[in-house]
């Protein structure tokens, strides 16, 4: 049976740190990350969906975990086809593309010039490559949006970043039921095919682009991400993400994946269980009963 790994979601995010998961005298990011480690061995940067982590983030995100532990990092958001700020673009490729760039708000890869593109993912590669030699990489997630369809040309894309990320292993989630639905079988063997592991969801149900709550394992990495039910707030417009993920798990939805966990892990080297419920210390509840439930320490 492979390693099973849980861990939340930004471990920084203000509501947890607002919240009584950290005991009073953890005040420093330091702090907090170490205090975290102590109770958990994997955990998802998501801040690196935003922008590019600074070194100093990365010496304090690195020094502050034990061995063993892994860091599972987003994917930049042009990597995966959303609208980038082009304020959030790295300070040197806006210097050195700007004037090739037409538009300067939201900016998608095809704005930039193929230079720019290249100079990008060596800038990320560079980023991720302390983790994989600390040996504390779990994988770079790509989370697809809605938009992004199983096509010829979306999985020619899928392929490329595979080969970019070629060293390091890799995790795609998916946000339009498409792909696992009418096309599973064919999505399945490409993973498998190109050794990219599918990211598993819990979510709310009944919508265009809900998931289906999958076990699936397509590579020596298996993944899966519980972002709540909360379905009132899953496609409002406008919700922050305290309110669309604001759900906390019973013990009985929490059951339902305890026989579907053991499976992926019968069938994986590691399994990474990754909560996505940020709301309050929702997500570090629902890991720790997850935790309990699957007998570990």
């Amino acid at each position: 049976m492979g390693r099973i790994l849980v861990g939340i979601s930004s471990w920084a995010d203000p509501e947890l740190v607002q919240s009584s998961f950290y005991p009073p005298g953890v005040k420093t990011p330091e702090a907090r990350l170490s205090y975290y480690a102590s109770q958990f061995p994997a955990a998802e940067i998501d801040s690196s969906y935003h922008f590019f982590p600074t070194r100093r983030n990365l010496q304090l995100w690195l020094a502050n975990t034990p061995g063993g532990f892994s860091f599972d990092v987003k994917a930049f958001s042009l990597f995966t086809q959303h609208p980038t700020p082009f304020t959030a673009l790295p300070k040197t490729i806006r210097e050195k593309y700007g004037s090739q760039i037409q538009a300067k708000g939201n900016v998608y890869l095809r704005h930039l010039p193929e230079a720019a593109v290249a100079d990008l993912w060596e800038i990320f590669i560079r980023s991720i490559e302390p983790f994989q030699s600390e040996q504390k990489l779990g994988a770079v997630l790509f989370q697809f949006p809605p938009w992004f369809h199983p096509e010829p040309g979306n999985l020619d894309y899928i392929a490329s970043c595979r080969r970019r990320l070629s060293p390091y292993r890799v995790a795609v989630e998916f946000r339009v039921g498409s792909w696992l639905q009418g096309k599973l079988q064919d999505t399945l063997e490409f993973l498998r095919k190109l050794d990219i592991a599918l990211v598993c969801v819990d979510e709310p149900q009944g919508f265009k682009s809900s998931v289906p709550p999958l076990a699936e394992v397509t590579s020596a990495l298996g993944f899966v991400r519980f972002h709540g039910r909360n379905t009132g707030n899953w496609e409002r417009k406008g919700v922050p993400a305290t309110e669309k993920f604001d759900y906390l798990y019973t013990e009985d939805e929490l059951k339902e994946w305890v026989p579907k966990v053991l499976s992926m892990a019968q069938s994986s080297r590691e399994l990474h269980l990754i909560f996505k419920n940020k709301h309050a210390d929702y997500p570090v509840r629902n890991a720790a009963q997850m935790k309990e439930m699957l007998g570990l320490t």
